[in-house]
């Protein structure tokens, strides 16, 4: 892996969110309201400057990884500060920087407590998102890894709801928990590796069959967990409805797509014979999330629920697009992940937006908000519309994928994922029609005010990302192709004789 000829690009990515974010908490005063906002605004839009020369300079057509750094960390144990980005991995740079602009604004007066302290956190943990999609060193991945539950931990249970401190704690333990066990697999793949903590010579250890299992199920507690996987999904609803709006819109804009990018970069490249073996119970339980949790989310009575569980839904399309192993549906499952970051974040801040005017998530205490906030009214229908899956949107180009890759893999399978577009619209479209249109419900409705200059501003530039997106889908498509058809070779040709 050659030393990258570009500025530390990458570096900068991740640790000026994380210097804004200690920069915040030094000043931590709650005088200072007017000057901590604007100064984690240009923390976050400095962050995401670095981010756009990636997309730049990045080169379809190369294999491996790009804009590497390398130097020695912890040289007794031979732990490098490694990173890289490929075609896996390229898009959650900046789409994790992008979306931490729109949180800074989305909070701008809606916080009013620990205003630093609540800016910080998602600073530092803009930067940590980013240092686990960058990492080619499995130690300082798992650092990254791990340390992104700890400001997320602390958003949730300063600024969430009434039961926050319960689902803080529960997130903790959810995802710690799985995690202790991907640490065993690391330090054995070190060990396997002669005392080497590279993740892209892990990539070609001849483990056998035993091995990959063991390490394959290791990997699957954590990143089953982080997706959330069915059964292990329960964690995701309670944490949501008691999160703040941004601790929701990063949640699941980006900290769900860690556990889906480590299938990629271990599951699937370390244990490819274990991931074949074992694909089938993977798709089985993907297709559990896209059917039964679809029809969950129809019987939601909170508004955030049923965004939560339709999150669930369709991150199961992620996973199914991976374990199919062909070109179509794995470049799906990317697509999917890097859409629904713009979704299902513009979904949770429709809900915040209408929250903080009502102070209810009920979707029975709303009707007829279309009369009064007609602006707001045809971002939530968009928005809606592109959770279902609706073509044109970017919601629409992922799935859509997965579906033909399903297709080309059985048939059945592709008629059971077809279903979440369906189940898709029913809920999206029940939500909408309840909450949005028909005459105005009660007098708490008819005297809502419409979007002002800033929710305009942060809803608007994510409906252009999500339209651009259905619309143009050839930019993120181009640049996974050479290291998915990389990672299929490398998944079909195994380690095992054959």
């Amino acid at each position: 892996m050659m030393q990258s000829t570009f500025p530390p690009y990458l570096s900068l990515a991740i640790w000026l969110p994380i210097v804004f974010g200690v920069l915040l908490l030094a000043i931590g005063r709650e005088s200072n309201k007017g000057l901590v906002r604007w100064l984690a605004l240009v923390g976050a839009i400095v962050s995401l400057l670095p981010t756009i020369p990636l997309i730049q300079h990045f080169d379809n057509a190369a294999h491996g990884m790009q804009f590497v750094e390398l130097t020695p960390w912890i040289g007794r144990f031979n732990i490098m500060y490694a990173l890289g980005v490929d075609g896996l991995s390229l898009w959650f740079v900046p789409l994790t920087a992008f979306i931490t602009i729109i949180v800074v604004i989305s909070a701008w007066e809606v916080i009013q407590e620990r205003v630093s302290q609540y800016m910080a956190a998602f600073l530092i943990l803009s930067g940590l998102m980013i240092g686990v999609f960058t990492a080619t060193d499995g130690l300082l991945f798992y650092f990254f890894f791990e340390a992104t539950l700890i400001p997320m931990y602390i958003i949730i249970g300063i600024w969430g709801g009434e039961n926050r401190v319960y689902a803080s704690f529960k997130f903790f333990l959810y995802t710690f928990f799985g995690s202790l066990l991907t640490l065993v697999a690391i330090i054995y793949l070190y060990n396997a590796a002669g005392g080497s903590f590279d993740i892209l010579k892990w990539h070609q250890l001849p483990l056998s069959m035993g091995e990959q299992t063991l390490i394959f199920f290791a990997f699957l507690a954590a990143f089953a967990v982080k997706v959330p996987m069915f059964p292990v999904h329960t964690w995701l609803p309670d944490v949501h409805v008691e999160a703040p709006t941004g601790g929701s819109a990063v949640l699941a804009a980006i900290m769900l797509k860690l556990g889906a990018y480590g299938f990629l970069r271990f599951s699937l490249p370390i244990t490819p014979d274990a991931s074949k073996e074992y694909a089938g119970l993977i798709i089985v339980l993907s297709l559990i999330a896209v059917v039964y949790i679809g029809l969950v989310a129809l019987v939601q009575k909170d508004m955030k629920k049923l965004v939560a569980y339709s999150s669930i839904a369709h991150m199961g399309f992620v996973t199914l697009g991976f374990f199919m192993f062909n070109d179509m549906s794995v470049q799906g499952g990317i697509v999917q992940m890097i859409s629904h970051g713009f979704v299902s974040g513009a979904m949770f801040l429709c809900i915040g937006v209408l929250y903080d005017r009502m102070h209810s998530r009920q979707i029975a205490d709303y009707g007829g908000v279309i009369n009064t906030m007609p602006r707001f009214a045809a971002f939530m229908v968009l928005f809606s519309m592109a959770n279902a899956g609706l073509p044109a949107t970017s919601g629409f180009v992922g799935e859509f994928m997965v579906i033909l890759g399903s297709v080309q893999f059985n048939f059945v399978t592709g008629i059971l994922a077809a279903t979440a577009l369906i189940l898709g619209a029913a809920y999206s479209l029940w939500m909408v029609k309840r909450v949005i249109f028909g005459a105005v419900g009660n007098a708490h409705v008819a005297e809502l005010t419409d979007l002002n200059g800033r929710e305009f501003f942060m809803l608007g530039v994510l409906a252009l990302a999500t339209l651009y997106m259905g619309l143009y889908p050839a930019p993120f498509t181009d640049t996974m192709q050479t290291s998915v058809a990389d990672l299929l070779q490398h998944v079909a040709a195994g380690k095992l004789p054959q």
